[in-house]
């Protein structure tokens, strides 16, 4: 770094500080590359006093020297670069397979309720560990979970770590502060007499019985049991190869204003106190109504909860994806269980004769009457009927896996070998189940009391 008086010509390439008269103020030049159209990247500083902006000149040379240069040009607000992130690189990682479908609607959801509203007018250069600290206190005070926190902190870490490969911010905050810790889950599997009943609910009913024995007695998630097809399932030896989960893509608008496209209606009528919709008065007697659509009720202007109702709506695909995990999961079904398959797929193809041309073959054991593919939200409606009717108390779908793991875990079957079936990656995963073995804690409590009492 050099000094030099007004006009003098700079060194080639290294820094300089000169004095002005025209504004009496110290001016400072420093080269910190090149810039796209090769020109040399000169950053300036000014001061009132040389000290002054030999500081700042000096500050420019050790994120120069360590590689930590922000690129020319005002670096984005958080809203702008999670919007770039989600539409470009996130949407790229879907396209190549990369990245679940379901995973990025996750992402902007989270990112439209909490990052944008929270840290969105920050810019990326000016984002601080306390401002990423003040956020998540306010996520936890407005009632979100330790989890869910967490979830929203990798999201933002992961953007911040591409913002920082493509040169928009010098280093990433995120990774400046302790992450989140999430709660350990909650496990509430069923118990072996209230699944027996839940098995008998649903060998009663006429279609898709089979699907929650598979539940129960394979442990599979919903995705993989729905994305379940018959070139899988060997009807004669009882192999499934639970290799593939379905996945539906949600609608998107294909209008160029979402509030003004038409989808404006709720696919349930909303309640009274609902917070998205604008009611008159004397229509809320009539929204109460089940099959009533207000015509006085309108979206947000940033609304996108009725992109399915978009007359130029895109997206909404269904798309078979590896499952979760890295490795393939093969299992052996119970003996019990082949019989039913067998009458299960009988009666699958009894209804394709019966639906004749309204057929629509997808190859899945379990499907709609006219073979497409079950929804996520119908599957879960129906596990609901089945538990209200078997008078069983109100469980998650999820739980059904639980159970599958606790069972197995009763009857003694080694915890590796359970973590087979269940396709955990990490052995401590499975551990969660062996806590909640009641009868094996009742056993091994009733030996120390004859051990100590006799």
């Amino acid at each position: 770094m050099t000094t030099r008086a007004k006009g003098a010509r700079k060194p080639n390439g290294r820094s300089s500080i000169y004095f002005s008269e025209a504004d009496g103020l110290w001016h400072g030049w420093v080269t910190m590359g090149i810039k796209d159209d090769g020109s040399p990247d000169r950053r300036h500083r000014k001061g009132r006093s040389e000290t002054q902006v030999t500081r700042k000149i000096r500050e420019l040379e050790a994120k120069r020297d360590a590689g930590k240069v922000d690129k020319v040009g005002r670096a984005p607000t958080v809203a702008e670069w999670m919007a770039t992130y989600l539409d470009t690189v996130c949407q790229r990682l879907v396209l190549s397979g990369k990245m679940a479908p379901r995973t990025l609607d996750d992402y902007r959801s989270k990112t439209r309720l909490w990052i944008t509203p929270m840290l969105g007018k920050h810019r990326l250069d000016r984002l601080l560990p306390e401002h990423l600290d003040t956020a998540y206190q306010k996520m936890h005070e407005a009632g979100l979970s330790s989890s869910t926190v967490l979830k929203i902190h990798r999201i933002l870490s992961r953007a911040l770590t591409v913002a920082v490969r493509r040169d928009k911010v010098a280093r990433n905050v995120a990774k400046l502060i302790d992450a989140p810790v999430a709660d350990e889950p909650d496990t509430k599997p069923l118990t072996r007499e209230e699944a027996r009943r839940i098995l008998g609910i649903a060998a009663k009913r006429s279609r898709n019985g089979a699907r929650w024995t598979v539940a129960l007695a394979l442990g599979i998630r919903q995705g993989e049991a729905l994305g379940l097809r018959w070139d899988y399932v060997d009807l004669e030896t009882g192999l499934i190869r639970a290799w593939f989960q379905i996945q539906h893509a949600e609608w998107q608008h294909g209008c160029n204003d979402p509030h003004e496209c038409g989808a404006r209606w709720h696919k349930e009528p909303c309640p009274t106190n609902c917070k998205k919709h604008r009611h008159d008065e004397d229509c809320q007697e009539d929204c109460k109504k089940k099959s009533h659509r207000c015509p006085r009720r309108t979206c947000r202007k940033d609304c996108t909860g009725h992109a399915d109702h978009c007359p130029q709506r895109k997206g909404g695909s269904k798309t078979f994806r590896q499952r979760k995990g890295k490795r393939k999961l093969t299992l052996q079904c119970p003996s019990e269980l082949l019989p039913i398959l067998r009458k299960h797929h009988a009666a699958q193809s009894a209804e394709r004769l019966k639906a004749g041309d309204r057929w629509e073959e997808s190859g899945l054991v379990f499907c709609q009457p006219n073979g497409r593919s079950i929804s996520r939200t119908e599957d879960w409606r129906e596990w609901k009927a089945i538990l209200k009717e078997a008078g069983v108390r109100d469980a998650r779908l999820h739980d059904a896996r639980h159970t599958c793991g606790t069972l197995l875990i009763e009857q003694g079957v080694h915890i590796r070998v359970v973590q087979e079936i269940l396709g955990h990656a990490r052995v401590t995963t499975t551990e969660r189940y062996t806590h909640v073995a009641s009868p094996q804690v009742q056993d091994a409590s009733e030996r120390m009391g004859s051990a100590l009492w006799g």
